[in-house]
């Protein structure tokens, strides 16, 4: 069974993942997919919301003969991720404890 994950779970991990660095797009879809099942055509709606919201900005560098968008996220993506990281923890913490019924 697949459950479906939310929008705001998937701004936090794009957002995680461009607060230790930036980079590319597919980088970022490779990385979420490894833990998530979300396909490619997923991530770049989230990328433009992001930016749109001023979360993260871009900027494109040659490579290998064409150009690269890259990903770098906003102070108020730092502040918008840890909002994210702390509803995400109180919820965690919630629906662990219905599922394993403490």
């Amino acid at each position: 069974m697949d459950i479906q994950v939310p929008t705001v779970v998937l701004d936090g991990t794009v957002l995680s993942i461009l607060s230790k660095e930036d980079t590319y797009g597919y980088v970022i879809t490779k990385t979420v997919q490894e833990h998530l099942n979300i396909s490619e055509s997923t991530m770049y709606p989230v990328l433009r919301r992001l930016k749109k919201n001023n979360y993260l900005t871009n900027y494109d560098e040659p490579f290998e003969g064409r150009i690269r968008r890259y990903y770098h996220i906003t102070d108020e993506g730092v502040a918008r991720l840890a909002e994210i990281r702390t509803a995400w923890s109180d919820f965690d913490k919630s629906v662990n404890a219905l599922l394993e019924g403490e």
